[in-house]
């Protein structure tokens, strides 16, 4: 029954395209690793076509974030184990004076803090220039086949359906939205591990930050959080939570609403999550301005485009990366990038509130990530990068930073274009030539031996 409906549907579909496009190297999702891939995949003789359901590129660097992490071990001697592509666009909002590096003041190391509207428009100025060919405001719907040459169906409210038509794809919707329509495995996160919680983040302005640091900074909101939960005095969802900093003067943006309970991938679950959120970001709203020092005349001045979801579908590939990958610091032949982000779990604890729960990479180490995590077991001509990247929960804990999600893109962006000059299928390229690729283009593969040069006002990558 399921598959006659499917292809009544698909035949719905077929018979309403309005426009064919093709392409050699589709990318399906905009955000920092999508984007980073597209940047990737242009380096070649291909044509590289990206779709973005937004107006916007950037997804959570530009949605709902305002901070690069994983681009610096998290330790007292903190070290850079990312490069390439990522320091592209790191440099052009340097250019502009629209980041500063922040300490490592939530465990995570050292931020790259960056105006989020800056950066819609560097992305958009590194694509045009990379000459990738541009579709926002579309949605993919369908996948009507998948194989050499894989038809993806999209729906723009203004034009209606249209296909494209595409020789490699690479899936960085986060929701593994491609694999999902081209029946390719995935693992759904909540069916064993409890799925991290969504955040709707919100930003504020008219804060005294030398009040707020006078009167104890990190350490008084800490207690006072966690005293105002205890007591009941605000309701909040959590007893800890993040303000930090921004660009912009006399503003901070959290990661503070937990949201439990809801599956972003049902429509009534996000509904309900996105209500949800909203109502939590103004009970912080009211607590910062009646207990924190400093926020006195502070309101919110926006909230995120969407809440934020940390994981959904994690799509089964070659190889699957691990907490034992992660924690022993393991190293492989044929890795792609590092990490050495923590565990940063955002999950329910017994109490029923919503905690961060963190484990690290011993000695202030790195793993690497290896090849297979980016290419699904039964597909030819697919990558996956970001979110829906083949990992357990623990390990996707660790490795979903921006930093590495870019990392994530650049690898494949370089890949897809490898498989098309080898005619070669994504399983099969040679990786010693992927990673030549990526050191020529300034990927970090093995741990460095000198510390990074982190200052305030500046990029040790310029």
């Amino acid at each position: 029954m399921k598959m006659s409906v499917r292809k009544r549907t698909l035949m719905t579909f077929s018979s309403a395209i309005v426009k064919t496009y093709q392409t050699d190297i589709l990318i399906i999702g905009g955000g920092s690793a999508g984007s980073t891939a597209a940047i990737a995949a242009s380096q070649g003789e291909h044509r590289v076509t990206l779709v973005e359901r937004y107006g916007f590129p950037g997804g959570t660097s530009t949605q709902m974030l305002d901070t690069f992490y994983g681009f610096f071990t998290p330790s007292e001697s903190p070290k850079k184990i990312v490069g390439g592509i990522p320091d592209r666009i790191v440099n052009e909002l340097n250019k502009s004076g629209d980041i500063f590096l922040r300490p490592n003041t939530y465990g995570a190391g050292t931020g790259v803090n960056y105006n989020p509207e800056k950066l819609k428009q560097v992305w958009d100025k590194l694509l045009l220039q990379s000459g990738v060919e541009l579709f926002y405001h579309s949605t993919l719907v369908d996948v009507e086949s998948a194989g050499e040459t894989s038809n993806c169906i999209f729906f723009n409210k203004g034009m209606g359906f249209f296909s494209i038509l595409a020789k490699r794809i690479i899936d960085a919707s986060g929701d593994a939205d491609y694999c999902h329509w081209a029946d390719i495995p995935y693992e759904k996160a909540g069916e064993k591990d409890a799925a991290q919680s969504m955040t709707t983040t919100f930003r504020m302005s008219n804060v005294e930050h030398n009040e707020y640091d006078a009167a104890g900074g990190k350490k008084m909101l800490k207690e006072k959080m966690a005293k105002a939960y205890a007591k009941g005095s605000h309701p909040l969802p959590r007893k800890e939570g993040s303000a930090h900093e921004m660009c912009q003067p006399k503003c901070i943006s959290t990661v503070a609403v937990k949201v439990i309970d809801l599956d972003p991938l049902d429509v009534e679950g996000i509904t309900k999550a996105e209500i949800e959120g909203r109502r939590q970001a103004f009970i912080f709203e009211d607590f910062f301005r009646a207990e924190v020092p400093g926020y006195q005349n502070a309101k919110i001045i926006g909230l995120s485009n969407q809440i934020g979801v940390r994981e959904t579908r994690r799509v089964f590939g070659e190889y699957r990366l691990t907490k034992e990958d992660c924690m022993s610091a393991k190293t492989f032949d044929n890795q792609i990038f590092l990490c050495g982000a923590p565990i940063e779990d955002h999950r329910k604890s017994d109490n029923g509130s919503s905690e961060t729960f963190w484990e690290y990479v011993p000695n202030g180490g790195a793993y690497g990530v290896p090849y297979g995590t980016i290419v699904p077991k039964e597909s030819m001509n697919t990558w996956v990068v970001g979110r829906c990247f083949s990992a357990t929960h623990d390990a996707h804990a660790s490795c979903r930073s921006m930093a590495q999600t870019m990392s994530m893109g650049q690898a494949a962006g370089l890949a897809a274009i490898l498989s098309l000059d080898t005619d070669l299928d994504a399983k099969n390229i040679d990786v010693q030539k992927l990673q030549d690729s990526l050191v020529r283009s300034g990927a970090v593969l093995e741990m460095p031996i000198n510390v990074a040069d982190i200052s305030r006002n500046g990029w040790a990558n310029n």
